[in-house]
C-alpha cells in the first residue's frame, strides 16, 4: 500500500491513513496506554489499521531473524506494532516532506521494495513492526466519539529517531488542556 497525502493546514484532523492517534490519558488498556499509532488504513465501511510507533523493542531485523543478518536492512529497528498478529513482521517506509507538504507511506512491503525505495530516496524512514492495531467498521469512529483517542497531524515527528516519538510531548502539544492528566503517575497511590 502506498499513500501520498498532502498536508492539511489548520483544519480539524479527521481519521485517515497517515494520521496519528494519540491515546487519551484515560485510556487504560495496556495494549494502547500512552501509545502513538500511525493509521495506515481507514475507511468508514472497511475499518482501520495502524501500527504503534512509540514502542521500540530494542532489537533490529538482523537480531530478530537470521535471514536478515546479511541484508542491508539488518539494522532496521523493530517495534511492538500492536496486539493483532504479533508474530507477523510488517515492514513500513515513510517520508514526510515539509517542502512539498506531503507524507508518503508504504505499508506491508517486502525487503526488495524497501531497498528500491532507499536506492531512489535515502530519506525514507524504515521500521519493522511485530503486529498491528485493527478496528472493525465504525469501531474507531465510536472510540473517537468516546474521546479514547486524540487525532494529530503532527507527522514531522516521524522523521526523528525512534526514541524521540514521545506520547506525552505530542499529546501536550496537540491538547495542552490534557497536560494534568498526562502528568498523572501510573499508580496514583504512589503520589
Amino acid at each position: 500500500m502506498r499513500i501520498n497525502r498532502s498536508h492539511l493546514d489548520n483544519t480539524e484532523p479527521s481519521p485517515h491513513a497517515g494520521a496519528l492517534l494519540l491515546a487519551h490519558p484515560s485510556l487504560l488498556d495496556p495494549n494502547f496506554r500512552r501509545s502513538v499509532i500511525l493509521l495506515t488504513a481507514y475507511g468508514e465501511s472497511e475499518g482501520a489499521m495502524g501500527v504503534v510507533v512509540n514502542r521500540p523493542l530494542g532489537h533490529t531485523l538482523g537480531e530478530y531473524d537470521a535471514d536478515w543478518v546479511d541484508s542491508p536492512l539488518s539494522t532496521v529497528p523493530l517495534f511492538a506494532g500492536g496486539p493483532v498478529a504479533q508474530d507477523q513482521l510488517i515492514l513500513v517506509a515513510w517520508k514526510w516532506s515539509a517542502e512539498a507538504g506531503t507524507f508518503q507511506l508504504y505499508f506491508g512491503i517486502d525487503g526488495e521494495k524497501v531497498q528500491q525505495l532507499l536506492a531512489k530516496d535515502p530519506e525514507f524512514q524504515i521500521r519493522g513492526f511485530l503486529g498491528h492495531a485493527g478496528w472493525s467498521a465504525g469501531q474507531l469512529d465510536v472510540e473517537l466519539e468516546q474521546k479514547s483517542w486524540v487525532l494529530s497531524a503532527c507527522l514531522p515527528i516521524l522523521n526523528t529517531t525512534p526514541e524521540k516519538i514521545d506520547w506525552h510531548e505530542l499529546l501536550c502539544h496537540e491538547r495542552p488542556d490534557l497536560r494534568l492528566l498526562a502528568d498523572a503517575p501510573d499508580d496514583p497511590s504512589l503520589n
